[in-house]
Parts: C-alpha cells; sequence; structure tokens
C-alpha cells in the first residue's frame, strides 16, 4: 500500500510539471521580454571592443537609453558615443513598432548630417563592429517562426525561422534559454547552405536591482574572424526618462544630463 501510495504521489507531481511546460511561443515572448523590457526604461554604459582578423582592436564608448512606450510592444531608444574621437559626438535613435519595420537615424556630427537607415540595412554592421543595427533593439518576435529544437533541465534550444526568408541573410538561428530566468545565453545563425557564421554569447549575468542582466556579451562572425566584445557599467533602471529626449532634435543636441560620464 505505502508503494503503491509513493507512485501515486510520484505520477502527481509529474502531471503538475507537464501542466505547467511552456509552450515555445511563451519562452520566446518571455526570453524577449528578459532580454528588451525589463524596467519602465534604462541607462547604461558600454565599452564595446573589436577585434579583426589580425587581432587588431578598436574600441566604442557609448551610453544607451531606453524606454518602454508599452510593456512588450513599442520602445524608443538613444544611443550616444562618447569615445574614440572618430565617433565622439554620434548619435542614434531607434523608434522600435510591432508589426510594421522600426524607425532609425544616426547623426554624424563629422557632416552634421541626420541619416535615416533604411530597413533593409538593419543587418548591416553597427558602427563598425560585429554587432549589427537589429541587434541593438532586437529582432522582433513576430518575424519567425519558432520550434522548441530541445529542452533539458536547465535549458531551452529555440529554432527561429524567418517568414520572409529573402529579408535576412540567414535560413534560421537557434537560441539557447536559461530556464532559471529566462535569459538567451547564445544565439547561432546559420546562412542558405546550413554553415554556422554568427554567434552572439552572454558572457556575464548579474542581477541589478532585481533584474537578471547581462553584462558581457560577444558577437563573433566566423566567416571573417572578428568579433566584438562589450561590457556594460553603470546600469540603471527606472531612472525617469522622457520620451521628448527620443526624437530628431536631440540627435544634434543631446540630452547631456543623461550622458555624463
Amino acid at each position: 500500500m505505502k508503494k503503491i501510495l509513493v507512485l501515486i504521489g510520484i505520477l502527481f507531481f509529474a502531471s503538475n510539471a507537464l501542466a505547467v511546460e511552456l509552450t515555445v511561443d511563451e519562452v520566446v515572448s518571455k526570453a524577449n521580454n528578459r532580454s528588451y523590457y525589463q524596467g519602465k526604461d534604462s541607462r547604461a554604459k558600454a565599452n564595446m571592443v573589436v577585434t579583426d582578423s589580425q587581432g587588431r582592436t578598436r574600441q566604442r564608448q557609448l551610453t544607451i537609453l531606453k524606454l518602454n512606450i508599452q510593456d512588450g510592444g513599442d520602445q524608443k531608444y538613444f544611443v550616444y558615443f562618447h569615445k574614440p574621437n572618430d565617433v565622439k559626438g554620434m548619435s542614434y535613435i531607434v523608434w522600435k513598432h510591432v508589426g510594421k519595420d522600426d524607425d532609425r537615424w544616426l547623426y554624424l556630427p563629422a557632416m552634421d548630417l541626420v541619416r535615416r537607415i533604411a530597413a533593409s540595412d538593419k543587418r548591416s554592421s553597427f558602427a563598425g563592429t560585429t554587432f549589427l543595427y537589429e541587434d541593438i533593439s532586437g529582432r522582433s518576435i513576430d518575424l519567425d517562426i519558432h520550434e522548441l529544437d530541445s529542452s533539458d533541465p536547465d535549458f531551452y534550444v529555440v529554432k527561429n525561422t524567418p517568414k520572409d526568408v529573402g529579408a535576412v541573410e540567414f535560413s534560421y538561428y537557434t537560441v539557447k534559454i536559461d530556464k532559471s530566468n529566462f535569459v538567451p545565453m547564445k544565439a547561432e545563425y546559420f546562412d542558405k547552405s546550413g554553415k554556422l557564421y554568427r554567434t552572439i554569447e552572454a558572457l556575464e549575468v548579474k542581477d541589478i536591482q532585481g533584474y537578471p542582466t547581462v553584462t558581457k556579451m560577444k558577437a563573433a562572425d566566423l566567416n571573417a574572424n572578428s568579433n566584438t566584445v562589450t561590457e556594460f557599467s553603470e546600469i540603471k533602471y527606472d531612472i525617469g526618462l522622457k520620451e521628448d529626449i527620443f526624437t530628431e532634435r536631440f540627435l544634434r543636441n543631446p540630452p547631456q544630463q543623461w550622458l555624463k560620464e
């Protein structure tokens, strides 16, 4: 009788575990929210070290401001470059939209020129680094079909296939997601022939104001044998950013109170 009760107990807990198992779309939504929507807004300094195929390095130092317009929906980003001198004063704004192309503008101080970045350029290099424009604000989860590739006690691995295969250079990409906090730990991109050619990996995760936050990450171009490591510092959430600073006029006159080094 005791063995039967133990067996019933095991089956009960197992059935409960299955009952709370998430769908792949729920996993993707949670990971997306963890990556891009924590807090009402945020500010972070970023130091990017770009290493080319010959081992030569270049740096980029910048501040990233983010404001959530709608939880899980539209967002606005402001990126300002502090160093080195060839990019100092350059600024970049993104209006991220759900269901349509994002709006992006780049200010080039050397020419005093505001350039609108076409939607077709979102998969191009961000300021000469291995990261892409789309990496900064994130790829919309609605652009891909999501499948659960594998699941173990620690991680989900999700395969993401673009709905419009002609709009991107990859055939699909996989994302490894930590089950304990839904932080995406590694993304691997495969080209049209199925060859792995690009990775983005979280190298360090810390708790910031109760939010699990990636504080160090690496993007690698395997074909070019180059990579960019980004370290984030002075991260703060819920700082009270106003929407009016995410406008074109602030590209030329950045909101200095939020950008002080």
